[in-house]
């Protein structure tokens, strides 16, 4: 098996690292709730190849499943976030071949089902937020698994690109459904049809990231800590809302509103918030 990734789990004051062997291709480190999750394949520009997505996968499934996660930065070892599907990638596609479909993954009732889609929308699906820290290329299938991400933050000169059509393909890791919601249907398609690449700073201009800043993975790290010290509930609860925005009817998202605003007054954390901000101390929540 090329994954072998083990978190060590122990309290939010701690640090908790993971076991990495050379053939792994996914670190994670956590601390005091947030996952620091960086591909590891920097000599090769973190691409893409059947280990990488397998890692990805089951990195985002474990972090999952451990409630004491509240936030994730994900990013890349090296000058880049990643470049995209990894030469032998392209070299099997002349024989009709998939190198992808190789991966060893459990099956699973998600919507995304093809190994490139779980390998971006795990991130999505994941209760916690999920901050994606952008530097050097993040092209093709690199762009489309950070935008599995909540939010980007973006070097001013990073390279992005939606690449899939200078190859001869499309992009088939959910980009054709996530980013027209980010920029629009009609600047994803012609992001998609020309595969030009944008700054970091362009990138930003057309809401394809959050922001940009000169050091993403710093500027990353200080907002997911800033995320962790809120309500845990509250911010799951408030991911799960916007989520909905724009999926859904109105009637819908607005009763989910009153669900999710009912299950927080008056809980623990809620009073621990409230508690806190009159007495002027850092809050203590449970999660």
């Amino acid at each position: 098996m090329l994954f072998a990734l083990l978190i060590t789990h122990g309290t939010r004051s701690g640090r908790e690292d993971a076991g990495m062997s050379e053939q792994e291709r996914v670190r994670v480190e956590i601390t005091d709730g947030v996952a620091d999750v960086r591909l590891a394949r920097p000599e090769k520009r973190n691409a893409l190849d059947p280990a990488m997505f397998e890692s990805l996968v089951r990195t985002g499934e474990q972090l999952r499943d451990d409630a004491r996660v509240r936030v994730v930065v994900l990013s890349g070892d090296g000058p880049d976030f990643c470049a995209g599907l990894d030469f032998g990638s392209f070299r099997a596609m002349a024989n009709g071949e998939r190198l992808s479909a190789s991966a060893q993954l459990s099956p699973t009732d998600g919507p995304a089902q093809a190994t490139g889609q779980r390998a971006a929308w795990v991130w999505a699906e994941l209760e916690v937020p999920v901050i994606a820290a952008i530097q050097g290329n993040a092209l093709g299938g690199g762009l489309q698994i950070a935008l599995g991400a909540d939010l980007r933050i973006v070097a001013p000169d990073a390279r992005l690109s939606v690449m899939e059509v200078k190859w001869g393909l499309i992009p088939d890791m959910t980009g054709t459904q996530l980013l027209p919601e980010l920029v629009g249907r009609d600047v994803a398609k012609e992001l998609t049809l020309t595969a030009r690449v944008v700054s970091g700073t362009e990138a930003a201009a057309l809401g394809l990231c959050t922001r940009t800043d000169p050091d993403p993975r710093a500027a990353a790290l200080a907002l997911a800590r800033e995320i962790a010290d809120r309500n845990p509930h509250a911010v799951r609860a408030a991911k799960r809302l916007l989520d909905q925005a724009g999926r859904v009817d109105l009637r819908t998202g607005f009763a989910a509103e009153q669900t999710e605003i009912g299950a927080l007054i008056g809980s623990p954390n809620q009073v621990e918030a409230v508690s806190a901000g009159f007495e002027k101390r850092a809050p203590v929540f449970r999660d």
